[in-house]
């Protein structure tokens, strides 16, 4: 028989397999956006304002359709781990499917709205020209954005988080040369860097298309949209939906306090949550492994393995988060020094960082319990849980702004929204409800 001891070694190796990867391809992700900043940063302050303006409607719809993404890694692990490998694929084509038909239909309803979504970020007259041009160039990136989405969720469900890894190096590379190429050489502005986004998005989807196509003939899966299908991924997506807006409800309202308590207050808001954003990555990976492993041992019918596995990732986000902290804590006399020389706003980050590290060993529990989850496809607990969560955070973060509790006043709020979570996650994962095996939920 194993050890413990053998059984907490191949989990961290099968867990380490599936994190490392999926955390490389989580990093070089942002830098879509971040490298369009750095060109078009040359063409003036308005034109960079623009980018801003579109990047975070751009940024809002990623959030709502990565469903995409977790429901099809849920479902093809599920199948993986029943020993279904051609279902898996057929699932996975199913998704991507429903990502193109999704697409497609973004484009049609959103090319006549561009003008009241950049209305509604608040974009000032001198902006507003360069975000419509960005945003309306960008919807043809869409379908190809969406199938990425998709397809990296059918690798992953297929326990392969390296070739979306190398796929996300590669439209980055590409996406960088056609910015330089049409802003800088070509001289085409802002619509240029929009229109090397775009090439590059649709050229990692024709890659995740080809994978998934060989896949295809492989195992015999049929390649046709199949309604039943579709209907099933997009069902599966209503709970993750619903999950995800609820998210972005408080990064929104967070950053929408902050603003109003003064410019040093968002300033110093803005960098803190950058480092919470950056140790996301970090422990988001391990819940996508979380995600993978979950499905695939649901789908054997292994419930000894689910929790023992359940376990060992808890164990990793609580030991990933207690290092976060302490390395928060480490260059906290110096990080605010990296980027402001204004006293009063040093002054703010010093103090909110504090709460940040303290933070950390609750977020790393519950980003892995969450990846856990959605990967068991336990998508209605999490958005009744996460919408409960924004409901406890909402009313604190007023109440404590008006009290002028100031910064560290709304990233307490911040911290009982993660309690919230944690509490909430914490008991369903405990409990065996969220346990449903076979190859289907």
């Amino acid at each position: 028989m194993s050890t413990p001891r053998r059984l907490a070694s191949a989990h961290d190796r099968e867990i380490l397999r599936l994190a490392v990867p999926a955390f490389g391809a989580l990093v070089a992700e942002p830098l879509f956006l971040l490298s369009d900043s750095a060109i078009v940063g040359h063409l003036g302050t308005a034109p960079l304002g623009g980018l801003g303006v579109a990047g975070q409607a751009l940024t809002t719809l990623v959030y709502l359709c990565v469903f995409l993404a977790y429901g099809t890694t849920a479902g093809v692990a599920r199948q993986v781990g029943a020993g279904d490998i051609r279902a898996a694929v057929r699932q996975g084509i199913d998704g991507m499917w429903l990502a193109l038909a999704i697409g497609l239909a973004l484009i049609v309803i959103g090319l006549p709205l561009v003008p009241g979504v950049v209305d509604a970020f608040g974009a000032s007259a001198d902006v507003a020209p360069y975000a419509e041009t960005y945003l309306r160039v960008s919807l043809f990136g869409i379908p190809g954005m969406l199938i990425v989405l998709a397809g990296t969720g059918v690798l992953r469900g297929l326990q392969d988080t390296r070739t979306p890894l190398v796929v996300s190096i590669g439209g980055f590379s590409v996406n960088l040369l056609l910015n330089v190429l049409f802003v800088i050489v070509l001289e085409w502005g802002i619509a240029g860097s929009a229109w090397g986004t775009v090439i590059a998005q649709t050229a990692s989807a024709a890659v995740y298309v080809a994978v998934v196509l060989r896949a295809a003939r492989r195992h015999g899966a049929p390649v046709r949209p199949d309604m039943a299908g579709l209907r099933t991924s997009a069902t599966a997506g209503i709970g993750l939906i619903v999950r995800t807006a609820a998210l972005r409800i408080v990064l929104i309202v967070g950053t929408s306090i902050a603003a109003r308590m003064g410019d040093e207050e968002i300033a110093a808001y803005q960098v803190g949550f950058q480092v919470w954003t950056l140790l996301v990555f970090a422990l988001d990976a391990i819940a996508i492994a979380g995600q993978a492993i979950t499905g695939r041992y649901l789908g054997a019918s292994d419930l000894a393995g689910t929790r023992a596995v359940t376990r060992r990732m808890v164990w990793w986000g609580v030991v990933c988060g207690v290092a976060f902290g302490l390395g928060i804590l480490a260059v906290r006399p110096w990080l605010p020094g990296l980027f402001t020389s204004d006293d009063g706003v040093r002054h703010l980050l010093l103090a909110s960082l504090l709460v940040v590290a303290a933070l950390q060993p609750v977020a790393g529990v519950v980003f892995v319990l969450d990846g856990i989850l959605i990967g068991a496809g336990d998508g209605a607990y999490l958005a009744v849980t996460t919408l409960i969560a924004t409901v406890v955070f909402l009313p604190a973060a007023i109440v404590l702004y008006r009290t002028d509790a100031g910064l560290i006043g709304l990233w307490a709020a911040i911290g009982l929204w993660m309690l919230t979570r944690l509490l909430t996650l914490g008991l369903r994962a405990r409990g065996d409800r969220w346990m449903v095996t076979g190859a289907v939920r």
